[in-house]
């Protein structure tokens, strides 16, 4: 009987030593994740933290939530001496600089025993975009919870006394609606613009109007490596040569052209979002999380906010995505744990109860439906189906780029041809 029982007993003891069979080699072990966010208080996250650390009372969650305009910088120092958290948020613009930062979810890890993941589940329930930017080679990158897009604000009152019953559904009705609001005095002054539209630096987000402008138009921003600025090149439609980029840039300068009909905006005006609130301007284009700002500085403004204008004729709907995504550092030393984490809040469940709580719109497909009807959010959220955009070496000296492309235009200091080519000769310069 003895020489029976001792193979069992050295074969358990093998399975032991070899944690054959074990749930997870870091179950009993004692961990601290920090998790670097912008945005969100600690109380907006409170009861999902609470709820994980329940789950996995081995895990703790140490939240913080940072300064956006010190935040890169402090996070680059602190990735550089190799004390960065196990958790931070990159937005979608910064990604061809961050993938060496970056610990993706592989297959390597996917075999782990927590279940991750993978790059066919994630473009199944994430948004197009979501997966265009942070998935690459079979690797996931980031992960977001909230998808932005541009979108038309607009005055209702404004619209309701020049009698305009809806807001624009295509450019050419964008057009028409600047037009009969628009107000200019005697002596020539913009007292009310129908849009904040045509300029760079009193225009928020200025730069990526244009770039929704040549997406729309059917430009390539860039070649299919990602090597040279293409945005500049011609296309052939009905046997004629076409220039879209070029086409989209006069069509946004235009508005901050005195000798236009469509001249609402110029340089001397208000910042875009000001203008908007205080009431000189009856529309404006922006991204979601500028609603609880307009509400909190006018809080009678009666205002809506309908999807961005399509091109008349257009086959296919094109939108324009700036939004965050949680990544984990490649410093991490528990990185699978650190994905689960991220999972866990992009779970339905989990994520709606999330969006809730910030009033953020979803970038899971499956969320769509619940947030379409909501007379702000549902905007937002039908559009991030259909958002586009394009990777940039570096977004911020592209920024500059374009801004600067822009105000020589309306500054008359060159044509739009020579902004434009001068604009792909500096982008070119950044990719060498």
């Amino acid at each position: 009987m003895l020489k029976k029982i001792l193979p069992i007993f050295l074969i358990l003891i093998f399975l032991s030593i070899s944690g054959f069979g074990c749930r997870d080699p870091y179950e009993n072990e004692e961990m601290t994740l920090t998790f670097w966010n912008l945005w969100d208080d600690s109380g907006q996250w409170r009861d999902l933290i609470e709820e994980y650390e329940r789950d996995n009372p081995n895990i703790k969650i140490r939240y913080y939530k940072k300064n956006f305009l010190e935040y890169e910088e402090e996070l680059l120092d602190a990735l550089a001496t190799g004390k960065g958290p196990d958790i931070f948020v990159v937005n979608n613009s910064w990604m061809p600089r961050y993938f060496d930062k970056i610990n993706p979810i592989s297959q390597e890890l996917i075999t782990d025993s927590r279940k991750l993941i993978t790059e066919r589940e994630f473009k199944e329930q994430f948004v197009d975009v979501a997966y265009y930017d942070f998935a690459s080679d079979g690797k996931i990158y980031a992960v977001p919870f909230s998808v932005d897009t541009l979108a038309l604000y607009y005055n209702k009152d404004f619209f309701n006394t020049v009698g305009i019953p809806e807001p624009p559904k295509t450019w050419e009705e964008f057009k028409d609606a600047v037009e009969r609001l628009t107000e200019i005095d005697q002596y020539g002054n913009i007292t009310r613009a129908g849009a904040a539209i045509g300029t760079a630096k009193n225009v928020n987000r200025s730069t990526d109007i244009v770039s929704l402008l040549m997406l729309q138009s059917g430009v390539e921003m860039t070649n299919s490596k990602n090597t040279a600025a293409t945005f500049n090149q011609g296309i052939e439609i009905n046997g004629k040569d076409y220039l879209p980029g070029l086409t989209a840039l006069h069509f946004y300068t235009d508005f901050a052209n005195v000798s236009k009909r469509v001249y609402t905006w110029n340089p001397r005006m208000h910042y875009s979002i000001d203008s908007f609130y205080e009431g000189k301007a009856a529309m404006m284009f922006n991204y979601s999380y500028h609603i609880p700002t307009i509400k909190a500085k006018a809080a009678k403004l009666n205002f809506g906010v309908a999807p961005i204008p399509q091109i008349k004729g257009s086959e296919v709907d094109i939108n324009y995505a700036n939004y965050w995504a949680n990544a984990v550092s490649s410093l991490s030393s528990h990185p699978t744990e650190a994905w689960d984490f991220i999972l866990f809040v992009a779970q339905k469940e989990n994520l709606e109860k999330y969006l809730t709580e910030t009033g953020k719109p979803t970038a899971r497909r499956d969320l769509v439906i619940k947030q379409i009807d909501d007379i702000y959010l549902g905007v937002f959220a039908e559009q991030a189906l259909t958002a586009q955009n394009w990777r940039q070496v570096d977004d911020k000296r592209i920024e500059s780029i374009f801004a600067d492309m822009i105000e020589s235009v309306i500054l008359g200091q060159v044509t739009t041809e020579e902004a434009i080519e001068l604009a792909v000769v500096q982008v070119n310069r950044l990719m060498e």
